[in-house]
């Protein structure tokens, strides 16, 4: 099985961190392979930079699939709380498994209630709308920040106790799991599941292994209604590597 893993900004060290959660979440004889949008921002935190970071993860996935030399039978889009998902349905023919939504369904398995820890404050609002726009909203409790940019999130103890406060946080406001806000988090969840004594979700881990289920049940997007295939058009891309 060979899983697509996006990363919504152009740092690709992020891209690395994320693969190497997905290559620890993923089965037996399951192949990652992360991809890094040429253009776009370096940390998606804002509404603007969610709506350019969804055009280049879009275009990102229409290049790699016009030239990868091996099909494969699912995406991750590992933005938390990022624009695109349905954009992506509608244009791969494989399933597509946002981490928002994934982490939000796994969270809704474990506990009545969830809370998300995300980075900064801006984006709170944002991931809201995603998650209700996915349907899982209404069962979220609190979606907190850490103060935290995206790019501060290398520091792991700085970045461990600013979850620890803000996870309290979401769980005075009735949170029974957590979910980590951010693919840059992930890797925390068994050190901060265990300081609150609560379940932690990654995101990056549900969606690949959602994404692997959804390939072994022969499940793949419905093209009836909402995600049909996109009209036929004319369209202007960003041009190719090596052209202008």
């Amino acid at each position: 099985m060979r899983i697509v893993v996006t990363n919504c900004n152009t740092t690709r060290s992020m891209t690395d961190e994320i693969v190497r959660g997905a290559r620890g979440a993923a089965g037996p004889g399951t192949t990652i392979t992360g991809l890094t949008p040429a253009w776009g921002p370096e940390s998606a935190e804002g509404w603007l930079d969610s709506y350019l970071s969804a055009a280049a993860v879009l275009d990102t996935l229409r290049l790699h699939t016009e030239t990868a030399q091996e099909p494969y039978d699912a995406v991750v889009m590992a933005g938390f709380g990022e624009h695109g998902r349905e954009g992506a349905r509608e244009l791969l023919d494989v399933p597509v498994v946002d981490i928002t939504e994934a982490a939000a369904h796994f969270a809704c398995l474990l506990g009545r209630r969830y809370g998300v820890v995300t980075t900064l404050d801006r984006a709170c609002g944002q991931i809201e709308d995603s998650l209700y726009a996915a349907g899982v909203g209404a069962h979220c409790a609190a979606v907190v920040g850490t103060g935290l940019g995206v790019l501060d999130l290398g520091d792991e103890q700085r970045t461990t106790r600013a979850f620890v406060a803000a996870g309290e946080r979401a769980r005075d406001a009735g949170a029974e799991v957590l979910v980590l806000g951010c693919a840059g988090m992930t890797g925390l969840q068994a050190t901060v599941g265990a300081m609150l004594g609560m379940p932690v979700v990654d995101g990056v881990a549900a969606a690949v292994r959602l994404a692997e289920s959804l390939v072994a049940l022969g499940l793949t997007t419905s093209r009836v209604g909402a995600y049909a295939k996109p009209l036929t058009k004319r369209r202007t891309w960003s041009a190719p590597p090596g052209r202008s």
